[in-house]
């Protein structure tokens, strides 16, 4: 994270950036707006949306959002590939005509990063714990701008305070205010501001 924010200082006014994690891959499953990406059913339900704008408000369409997450249980699909279909948890969207896009899924929820190899020894060794918090990954490009990658955090999740991997940045986290009818999704609500691309 400390090599990851050097990298990436941004405007004022553009979204932070946080790590991208070892379950990214390269090609999430294109899918259309509105579309969700639980392909199991299980987890409280949710839509998020938002936009995806320069840093002076003029919305981006076209851009592409690649979006990923874990399960309910807090596993990703890779981690569980008898357990979960294939592309689980994740998205290829691209935004329309005023920058917007939104889609369906679970409330994330929080979980431990695995702990059998040297991080598992550095995290004894410093007396931290595995956790890390509700979140949900993007990658956001646009022609013109630089790429993004970066999280969602859900606001009052565990461990929101002491991220194993110290990813958590404020402007990032993000309310899931839960429906009036029990039987209606939670809402969540993220604009995504990019920095243009520099030039030499």
């Amino acid at each position: 994270m400390l090599v990851e924010t050097i990298n990436n200082r941004t405007a004022d006014t553009a979204t932070e950036s946080t790590v991208l994690g070892p379950f990214h891959m390269v090609a999430s499953p294109p899918r259309a707006l509105g579309d969700t990406i639980d392909l199991v059913g299980t987890g409280p339900q949710c839509v998020l949306e938002g936009r995806v704008l320069s840093a002076d408000g003029t919305p981006l369409p076209g851009a592409v959002l690649d979006i990923w997450q874990a399960n309910d249980q807090g596993f990703y699909d890779v981690q569980q590939p008898d357990v979960q279909p294939p592309g689980n948890g994740r998205g290829l969207f691209t935004a329309d005509q005023d920058g917007r896009y939104w889609f369906r899924t679970i409330v994330p929820t929080h979980y431990p990063i695995p702990t059998d190899g040297p991080v598992g020894t550095l995290l004894e060794a410093t007396k931290r714990h595995p956790y890390r918090p509700a979140h949900i990954h993007f990658v956001v490009t646009a022609p013109g701008y630089r790429p993004l990658t970066t999280h969602i955090f859900v606001a009052g999740s565990p461990y929101i305070e002491s991220d194993a991997v110290f990813a958590v940045k404020k402007s990032l986290i993000t309310e899931f205010t839960p429906a009036d009818d029990p039987g209606r999704p939670a809402r969540a609500h993220f604009d995504i501001v990019l920095q243009p691309q520099a030039r030499h």
